[in-house]
């Protein structure tokens, strides 16, 4: 039996405007016996029922998973998930038709209506991520449904270990099915990739750049091209399919490195005037001689949580000012990015303005980049909208 959650008075606005999150504050008490990752009812002050969701002990106590008064089960799970199939399906998967191990985002948390989750399909491979406890205890009714509603879905992943809240539910990453050999190859765009979320961040490899690296590839014919942060070549791989002069991937993992390289050999062969290099970027920019056509900035998020954002900012100013004075002098491009959610989207607009102030050189914006459609954001939720991105002319 699901177990009781009151607000106190007045705190039940948000609900009402389907914010898929209670904050701790807004909690007047609960059932003494409530765990962490029960489901529980809340109801208003008065009694009201107003929705169920996974209770957790931090600063976010409730993520509300249904504004009605249903069963979080098995075919809780299952409906939703073929929801959001079902929309990719009609109006995103169409872009992959023909491409054999096609990757894209599945859940997207409360794009998805599942707050705490996310799943990444690599071909037949499904890889979950629980960000919540009471997702983590739900990972088996969770790969269970996607074997049953995704047609390609043969093996699942849960890649969870470093999402967790932290002491609360021990969990490991392991499968939930069978194992399925790694790496595997898959397309994106007809760019291939060697993927392996035993051993790779996030859950193997960085959907969310998807439409930008495309965009990158137009810009790339003849270009020297800096990328940095490069983790594993993504952005090389279609700069260089983009006709590109010369690529250089810079990152502080050697292990980033050599996967980077190896994505570039198998679809350039030898033949790719593709380096590698092992490098801290800060370092590197500083040191560096050379000058280029097009740059990549893609950092990790500088800023998790909110008292760490002027710090965040002072970093992206920084790093923005090193790159632009690496530019060509004749003029080139700056693709920019942070995925600090919280960092909204006019503080990051206006590091970089800074950071052009700071060089002195002329900079325009010719595109504000965003994450892809396979990675929708809730109306009632714009914190899901954590991708921000400017492709920059710098002369």
């Amino acid at each position: 039996m699901d177990k009781k959650l009151f607000l106190r008075r007045g705190r039940e606005d948000s609900i009402k405007r389907f914010h898929p999150w209670i904050f701790s504050g807004a909690v007047k008490n609960a059932d003494s016996d409530v765990n962490e990752g029960d489901i529980v009812t809340v109801y208003s002050s008065e009694g009201e029922f107003l929705c169920k969701g996974h209770y957790e002990s931090g600063s976010i106590a409730v993520r509300i998973l249904s504004f009605v008064d249903e069963e979080i089960d098995e075919q809780f799970f299952k409906h939703r998930i073929s929801e959001a199939y079902r929309m990719r399906k009609k109006y995103i998967l169409p872009v992959f038709a023909g491409e054999e191990g096609s990757v894209y985002r599945l859940v997207h948390g409360e794009g998805d209506s599942l707050s705490g989750l996310v799943v990444d399909i690599y071909g037949d491979l499904a890889v979950l991520q629980a960000h919540s406890t009471g997702m983590g205890k739900s990972c088996s009714l969770i790969a269970k449904a996607l074997t049953e509603v995704c047609e390609s879905v043969k093996y699942v992943y849960n890649k969870s270990l470093s999402t967790m809240p932290k002491g609360k539910y021990a969990v490991e990453d392991g499968w939930l099915s069978e194992k399925r050999e790694l790496p595997l190859t898959v397309s994106e765009y007809g760019n291939l990739f060697e993927i392996n979320p035993e051993d790779g961040q996030k859950t193997g490899f960085f959907i969310d750049q998807r439409e930008n690296r495309r965009l990158l590839q137009r810009y790339s014919e003849g270009a020297s091209v800096l990328n940095l942060f490069s983790y594993t070549g993504a952005f090389s791989v279609y700069a260089l399919k983009g006709g590109a002069a010369k690529v250089e991937s810079v990152d502080s993992s050697l292990k980033a490195i050599a996967q980077a390289n190896r994505n570039v050999e198998i679809n350039f062969g030898d033949r790719a005037s593709h380096r590698g290099t092992v490098a801290d970027i800060f370092d590197y920019l500083k040191e560096a001689e050379d000058s280029y056509d097009l740059i990549v900035l893609d950092p990790p998020a500088f800023a998790k949580h909110r008292n760490a954002v002027a710090n965040a900012l002072q970093a992206y100013r920084r790093l923005n000012a090193r790159a632009m004075e690496k530019i060509n002098p004749a003029g080139g491009m700056l693709f920019t990015f942070s995925c600090s959610q919280a960092v909204d989207r006019l503080q990051f607009q206006q590091a970089v303005f800074s950071a052009a102030a700071m060089t002195g050189r002329q900079a325009s914006i010719l595109h504000c980049l965003n994450q892809p459609a396979d990675h929708p954001v809730s109306i009632y939720h714009p914190e899901g909208n954590y991708l921000k991105g400017l492709a920059v002319y710098v002369k």
